[in-house]
């Protein structure tokens, strides 16, 4: 009988897969609950998952009684429960490398469509108003980029030409080849701009906290294409509309699909989730995936 693959990402290639292998892809074709991941491993009883964005919580491994190996299909693991899957002898793999180039030119996207106002100039057009706010450089700005691995340290190398001004935290990294280490909070004092690099874990929960967004300089930036729950949306919504920031751009939320108040404000850009979702992004992805699935089963049996 041929082993089970069970895919839980919302949509997947089949290519790459021994043909011995049983697949089984997501009936929805959107993020699954964890109720509806638990049924599906319950029917197939998968030795390997190609795991999303969803929630893989100790319940749901507790009835994977044959499950060997979760490979991501992404960087995150925060929806993994990882001390689980240890006491349970599942590995876990991800695919670090894949979408660091298509989240760093997201996030230096957002910067400029923030700064310059873009969403709103093309809202302006199509509502008949032809003129509308100016906006604001990035050359010679200063970025504070909270997390220096590979997307925040590429990220730094796409600003370079814009005369920016480079300052990090990241509190595995004393030094960086291009970017001045600092503290945290002298980081949040001086930047003009910060982007958020760093995964969800319970030490960056709400790094950007009511206390720190409150302490930015006014008319700052807040770009976020890593994790929500690294940013306090409540206190967000309230900096941006009393004025106090300039502007924000979000790609991901504590809560998605997001449905909260920052939906009303015109200074903030928000994107569903689409960091990696590029074309030749999700191919690299999707084939390193399913390697690291095969490899490790390959080591385990």
């Amino acid at each position: 009988m041929k082993s089970t693959i069970l895919i839980t990402t919302s949509s997947f290639s089949t290519d790459g897969f021994d043909e011995n292998l049983h697949i089984v892809l997501n009936p929805y074709e959107r993020k699954l609950s964890e109720a509806e991941i638990k049924e599906l491993i319950q029917i197939h009883q998968p030795i390997g998952i190609i795991a999303g964005v969803e929630p893989i919580t100790r319940d749901v491994l507790e009835a994977a009684i044959n499950l060997k190996v979760i490979s991501r299909c992404g960087i995150g693991l925060d929806s993994i429960d990882l001390t689980a899957s240890k006491e349970l002898g599942i590995s876990v793999l991800n695919t670090p490398d894949a979408p660091k180039e298509a989240v760093a030119e997201l996030a230096l996207g957002m910067i400029l469509s923030v700064l310059r106002n873009i969403p709103k100039l093309d809202r302006n057009i199509r509502s008949g108003n032809w003129k509308g706010p100016k906006g604001l450089l990035l050359n010679g700005k200063t970025i504070g980029i909270i997390g220096c691995g590979r997307i925040g340290s590429r990220l730094a190398e796409l600003l370079k030409p814009f005369n920016c001004v480079l300052a990090g935290y990241d509190p595995a990294l004393k030094t960086h080849d291009s970017i001045s280490m600092m503290s945290l909070d002298g980081l949040i004092s001086s930047a003009d701009i910060i982007t958020l690099h760093v995964p969800l874990t319970a030490k960056t929960k709400n790094i950007l906290s009511d206390d720190r967004i409150k302490s930015l300089k006014n008319d700052a930036v807040i770009i976020n294409a890593a994790r929500g729950g690294l940013v306090d949306e409540k206190a967000l919504y309230e900096e941006l509309k009393n004025g106090h920031l300039y502007g924000a751009a979000l790609d991901c939320f504590e809560e998605e699909p997001y449905l909260g108040p920052l939906k009303n404000l015109e200074n903030v850009i928000l994107i569903p989730h689409m960091g990696s979702s590029t074309y030749e992004t999700r191919k690299i992805m999707e084939t390193n995936a399913v390697k690291n699935l095969i490899l490790e089963l390959d080591r385990l049996t």
